[in-house]
């Protein structure tokens, strides 16, 4: 009996991969659970951790549902949803748990900053608080399980104490990093991993499983094209205005070219409402399709240089700069140049 949501069909399979692991005692003590931002990797991994905390767990590799570990779970503290944001941190601190020996790290509040306010990292007192917890009797005489979600969060003082936790292991501790850039780890900690790749099916499984959940099946294979394939990505853009904000980038960005519009102006609207990221990610990607095909050298070349400066901007906007100024910078690059297509 599962106390989660269902598994999609390609979580499931990714999950019954790792339960062979762990029923063979082939599940490292650290995982590394990578796939595209959306595809559900915290969803996996919550319910890998029932079925490790479970003290009786059934031979199909499911959570018993009815013993003390799986009542607590049960009981787990309801989070807030974070705002479905693609490509985005999530906007909450996620870290409530009312399982002893299941410790969750994401994003917590800065409360020496007046007014407090969300960190855009995970700093290295969360890790040392961590391994305090590790190095003690799991409170269920059982296991002890962490997901770290996102991986990428995390800074590099912080890799250190993450990097002494992978290097001395302890039996029945269960260290899962879960990230959607595995290349931004530091290669020590990637190299001490055990990977779990949870990669998106393909596309007619994917417009079938949208369709499953109320979708029309022509916003179901417009959403996932627009999402490269990923169909949580675009389930969550359905579901929100994903889709809506998408449009409302590339007529900022045709306006740009026309010269319509004043890249300050845009920039101050793009920052107002703490969603800069995503739409530098639509921006990027409006590049992206743009060069599909295309084979005119010089507009190439354009469209190249927007697509990095979006993304370098992007990486601007987890350091000190001012948001309205890096996303300026990004607007530029599309201001009153026509493409020649």
């Amino acid at each position: 009996m599962s106390l989660l949501p269902k598994l999609a069909p390609w979580l499931q399979r990714a999950f019954e991969q790792a339960s062979s692991a762990l029923a063979a005692g082939h599940f490292g003590h650290a995982v590394l659970i990578t796939g595209p931002r959306f595809i559900g990797k915290r969803l996996l991994a919550e319910t890998l951790a029932q079925r490790v905390l479970c003290s009786a767990p059934h031979a199909a590799g499911l959570a018993c549902g009815t013993c003390r570990s799986c009542r607590l779970f049960q009981a787990r503290a309801q989070l807030d949803s974070p705002e479905l944001r693609p490509e985005g941190r999530l906007v909450h601190p996620w870290g409530r748990s009312s399982h002893p020996d299941l410790n969750l790290i994401g994003h917590g509040w800065n409360e020496k900053a007046r007014p407090p306010k969300m960190r855009t990292e995970i700093v290295i007192e969360q890790i040392r608080e961590l391994s305090e917890k590790l190095v003690l009797t799991a409170q269920l005489g059982g296991a002890q399980v962490v997901i770290l979600d996102p991986a990428e969060a995390v800074n590099w003082a912080a890799w250190n104490a993450v990097l002494k936790t992978l290097e001395e292991p302890q039996p029945g501790r269960y260290l899962w990093l879960l990230a959607a850039d595995p290349a931004r780890l530091p290669a020590t900690i990637r190299s001490r991993c055990q990977r779990l790749d949870v990669r998106p099916p393909g596309r007619d499984e994917s417009i079938h499983w949208l369709c499953q959940h109320g979708h029309a099946a022509v916003d179901a294979a417009d959403a996932l094209d627009a999402a490269r394939g990923n169909p949580g990505l675009a389930a969550a853009w359905l579901e929100g205005d994903g889709m809506v904000l998408r449009r409302s980038v590339r007529d900022d960005a045709q306006a740009l070219e026309r010269a319509c519009e004043a890249a300050d102006l845009v920039a101050q609207r793009w920052t107002v409402d703490g969603r800069a990221d995503e739409r530098l990610w639509h921006l990027a990607e409006l590049a992206r399709q743009r060069m599909a095909d295309l084979t005119d050298p010089a507009t190439a070349r354009t469209l190249v240089g927007r697509f990095d400066t979006a993304n370098r901007a992007r990486d601007l906007l987890r350091t000190t700069v001012r948001p309205d100024l890096v996303v300026h910078e990004a607007l530029l690059a599309w201001r009153g140049i026509t493409d020649r297509r």
